[in-house]
């Protein structure tokens, strides 16, 4: 008889982020994931105590995916901020109950702007729009905090069905936001 086969941590993690990606993380539980994998509840409970355990390192995941979608920008985008704007946005559109899961949870990782912005995982989205901007990393995330804002409106209305998107309408918003916002800080630095 051949031996059964290995149920991993993360296996389990991927079984997690896939209920979660097709039907919310509050369907993440012990018999979804082990249905998913063919399996028992065993398994599940072996490398996670606690459901709450499993949902942590499934937010990870996410969190780690959306990060990714963010930075696939064209190396040759002219404007990297808006691309990355329009991707945030896009995430809320093509993967809602991920955005929910990430934006609008108990798990959310920061629990205020400023844990937000001085996150490791915001460095490379930072990186690239003090380079674009030319500006210094506390003039980069003063002008971030208005683009973040601006966009995870759009991005939770959208994600929540109360608004159609328009992708040359939003840029158009994006835009003017973020020009608004580099005058506001280069007339502050005057």
């Amino acid at each position: 008889m051949p031996p059964k086969a290995k149920i991993s941590r993360d296996m389990i993690v991927t079984a997690a982020f896939e209920i979660a990606r097709k039907a919310g993380a509050e369907n993440i539980n012990a018999r979804t994931v082990s249905e998913k994998l063919n399996c028992s509840t065993q398994p599940v409970m072996y490398h996670f105590a606690t459901i709450e355990e499993l949902k942590r390192a499934t937010y990870e995941k996410t969190d780690k995916y959306h990060s990714e979608y963010l930075m696939n920008i064209p190396k040759t985008q002219e404007n990297a901020m808006l691309e990355i704007g329009l991707n945030y946005i896009r995430f809320a559109i093509e993967e809602p109950n991920l955005f929910c899961f990430l934006f609008q949870s108990r798990f959310v990782a920061e629990n205020d702007l400023l844990e937000m912005i001085n996150s490791e995982n915001l460095t490379p989205i930072l990186s690239v729009m003090q380079e674009e901007m030319k500006m210094n990393m506390e003039q980069t995330k003063e002008v971030f905090v208005t683009l973040a804002l601006f966009v995870h409106g759009y991005a939770s209305i959208i994600a929540n069905n109360s608004l159609e998107y328009d992708e040359k309408l939003i840029a158009t918003h994006l835009k003017r936001v973020y020009t608004g916002a580099v005058l506001a800080i280069q007339e502050e630095k005057a």
